[in-house]
């Protein structure tokens, strides 16, 4: 499935750069709220950042942006199911320093100047540093707190661009398990809002 997704995306990044009327490159930087949906366990959000690069590519209205940003995100688990059904309480924390690599197709509308956009498009997630710490309640769990070095993921979402200055909002869904448990499922799972400068 990775393939086939990121083929379709590369050849639409190929037709759009051939099609080309305009071109930006700009930096970023923003916040994340961010945890790893669980099928056991419950959690709750984690603060985190994004710094990095993109590049717009694209026409009057239809525009293909990649993107390569670090940042961090994780989770804080709050209690755990046990075999025999029972919830008990039990604190896990995981944070996680990623490369984040999204390829956003999008559409906008509005003035030169001012102009609002849509975009979605897949984002493929290298973990570059893991720091997790778990009660002894989380043992149970094969595998639970041993992690993939990567993980797909879709964004979507919107924004704002007033002359060099831009805005986005995005919801991030996790595709893929990160776990690399066979009977726990833990998917990504974020909003970030960032803000943008048009370098040219």
């Amino acid at each position: 499935m990775k393939k086939i997704i990121f083929s379709i995306v590369f050849l639409t990044l190929g037709w759009a750069t051939s099609k080309a009327q305009t071109f930006n490159l700009g930096v970023k930087a923003g916040v994340n709220l961010a945890k790893l949906n669980a099928d056991f366990a419950s959690e709750e959000n984690r603060l985190g950042y994004q710094i990095g690069a993109w590049a717009r590519i694209g026409g009057a209205s239809f525009y293909v942006q990649p993107e390569a940003y670090i940042g961090s995100k994780g989770n804080k688990f709050i209690s755990i199911q046990q075999d025999n059904g029972n919830e008990v309480s039990a604190e896990g924390k995981v944070k996680f320093t990623t490369l984040d690599i999204p390829v956003l197709l999008g559409t906008k509308f509005g003035a030169k100047n001012l102009n609002f956009r849509l975009m979605a498009g897949p984002v493929i997630s290298f973990v570059l540093d893991e720091n997790s710490s778990f009660s002894s309640a989380y043992q149970q769990a094969t595998d639970f707190s041993n992690y993939k070095n990567q993980a797909l993921g879709l964004q979507a979402g919107a924004g704002v661009d007033v002359g060099s200055i831009s805005v986005d909002l995005r919801y991030e869904a996790g595709l893929s398990n990160i776990s690399k448990s066979e009977k726990y499922t833990q998917k990504p799972n974020l909003f970030q809002l960032s803000l943008g400068f048009k370098i040219f």
